[in-house]
């Protein structure tokens, strides 16, 4: 795919969407971190509907250390993989308050030394809570990417710098809301709504859907 068409696409989005936003409720970069450990192999619904309960009670490092990993596990128990999440979570709040005065960390290495946060997470910590341009990679942005072309890729990592090298700067900081958005709703996994589409003339996949249908 060539750069104006890559462009092309981004300005598509933009226009659609000025100032995209993530669907996870927060309202601090804490806040955001629990949200984001608890989305994995879950739903942006689940996980507010459980942190709706839960932060009222206990938004801070020190209120979730004080719940317990039992406590905290009786919030969220609706979410997928809850005890090994709830684990992760606690030690990472211990990691906080031990590592970072209770401040969620605004490095790399410092947010994936945290249990249950990988790059992805990572990712989206620092575009999300502190304004960077960094892109996270998640199985919507993966598919939208190679489906595309956009930035094909391999794997996630391969499609991520890809795409921080291939999107235009202006464009790096929304760009990671706009592609899961569109993959989730629009260029969805087993038939994508291509007769809806906002780039389905720029998009180069070979197989688009008429009318709904394959």
């Amino acid at each position: 795919m060539n750069p104006a068409k890559r462009r092309a696409i981004f300005e598509r989005f933009r226009e659609g969407n000025p100032n995209p936003r993530t669907e996870l409720a927060y309202t601090t970069p804490f806040e955001l971190l629990v949200a984001v450990v608890l989305s994995a192999q879950a739903t942006d619904k689940g996980v507010n509907g459980a942190t709706a309960k839960l932060f009222p009670i206990a938004n801070t490092p020190q209120a979730i250390l004080a719940l317990g990993r039992d406590g905290l596990e009786g919030y969220i128990r609706t979410i997928g993989l809850y005890r090994g999440k709830a684990k992760n979570l606690i030690e990472t709040c211990r990691l906080l308050l031990e590592r970072h005065g209770g401040e969620v960390p605004q490095s790399r290495a410092a947010l994936e030394a945290l249990p249950g946060v990988g790059r992805k997470t990572a990712n989206v910590i620092l575009n999300t809570a502190f304004g960077e341009p960094a892109i996270a990679v998640d199985t919507h942005i993966f598919r939208v990417a190679n489906r595309t072309r956009l930035a094909p890729g391999r794997d996630v990592v391969e499609v991520e710098r890809r795409l921080e090298k291939f999107t235009p700067e202006e464009f790096k900081r929304n760009a990671h809301h706009w592609l899961i958005l569109h993959g989730r709703y629009t260029c969805i996994a087993r038939k994508p709504k291509c007769p809806r589409c906002v780039i389905r003339d720029l998009c180069e996949f070979g197989a688009k859907t008429k009318d709904g249908s394959a």
